[in-house]
């Protein structure tokens, strides 16, 4: 992708270019700011990309055209990739979009310009729409025009959703019972306070055993690292419990929930990072694996079912396969 830097310099030159060198400092770095708003939205869908396993190739398209005109008929897209699930060597043009609403719209003209450029090329031409934490890629041709603007409801995306069977995402769910617990033998007592009859005590406490339990609920101790850190992101129910010489500390998976392997990288991100730090993404762009705990997502996922952490494994297809993804893929 290049180096991140090279981003924001871009947008610096471009602002120049369009304010130019006499313009006020003060307005050119607003105008830099708001164009770099998009940027992370961007860097992220890539990083998810390229950590799901199936991304062969993936790089920004520059925007910068040329004659001015041809911006009236002519929409460059965010993104050009190309992923090993085609049947071809067509890459396809990728428009990134985050929205909280449960409706994504694009004006007429916005839409048929980004067309115009696809057909243009021969390539065919996706929307990825982040909505909350969680990553749609649909086909642009399931937008369908309401009365002015063409529309696209969360529940319709989702169920075109291409993020699995082009980029590889997954969902899965983690067995009921699978924790970790942390046993931590009491060694002095610092000190103890009682009020309104409550008990409080301060110990000085060692950690002599880290656990895990699979979804038989047996004690494990010879787990994978990357299969222990699979655990690390879901959901988990804490439990203490307290005796004379012990406390035991336990993060339980209840029996509900499923989540998709995109949104566990997150999670996965937070968990590495320093407290209050959130993931940068322009700086994962230039890097190996974007997580430190899980290269392989699918294989750490293979693994955990078979150590019964993981109970279900689902690979989710899109309603209407699209013709450039290989047959093996949408059966």
């Amino acid at each position: 992708m290049g180096d991140p830097d090279d981003d924001v310099a871009r947008l610096i030159q471009s602002v120049l270019a369009e304010l130019g060198w006499a313009a006020d400092a003060a307005k050119v770095a607003r105008r830099v700011q708001r164009l770099d708003i998009g940027l992370p939205v961007e860097d992220e869908f890539s990083v998810v990309c390229g950590w799901l396993g199936n991304c062969r190739l993936l790089h920004k398209l520059d925007q910068q055209q040329i004659p001015l005109q041809s911006r009236a008929t002519y929409q460059v897209p965010d993104l050009l990739a190309f992923f090993s699930t085609q049947n071809s060597q067509r890459p396809v043009l990728i428009e990134v979009k985050s929205s909280t609403k449960r409706t994504l719209s694009f004006t007429e003209a916005y839409i048929q310009r980004l067309e115009a450029y696809a057909d243009l090329l021969g390539f065919p031409l996706l929307i990825a729409w982040k909505f909350h934490s969680v990553w749609m890629l649909f086909e642009a041709r399931h937008m369908k025009k309401a009365v002015k603007n063409f529309n696209i409801r969360f529940g319709k995306a989702m169920a075109e959703n291409l993020l699995g069977a082009l980029a590889g995402d997954v969902a899965y769910k983690v067995g009921a019972g699978v924790g970790v617990h942390f046993s931590m033998r009491k060694q002095e007592l610092i000190s103890s306070h009682a009020e309104d009859s409550v008990q409080t005590d301060e110990w000085l406490m060692v950690v002599d055993e880290v656990s895990f339990t699979d979804g038989d609920g047996e004690k494990r101790t010879d787990l994978d690292g990357e299969v222990q850190a699979l655990v690390a992101t879901w959901d988990l129910e804490e439990k203490q419990e307290h005796n004379t010489t012990h406390v035991k500390w336990s993060f339980v998976a209840g029996s509900e929930g499923m989540q998709f392997a995109h949104v566990a990288l997150v999670r996965l991100l937070h968990w590495e990072l320093p407290s209050d730090d959130k993931p940068n993404w322009r700086k994962l762009l230039g890097v190996e694996s974007a997580s430190r705990s899980i290269d392989d997502f699918s294989s750490a996922l293979k693994a955990a079912l078979k150590e019964k952490i993981v109970s279900h494994i689902f690979h989710i297809l899109p309603q209407t396969p699209p013709d450039f993804i290989t047959d093996t893929i949408v059966r």
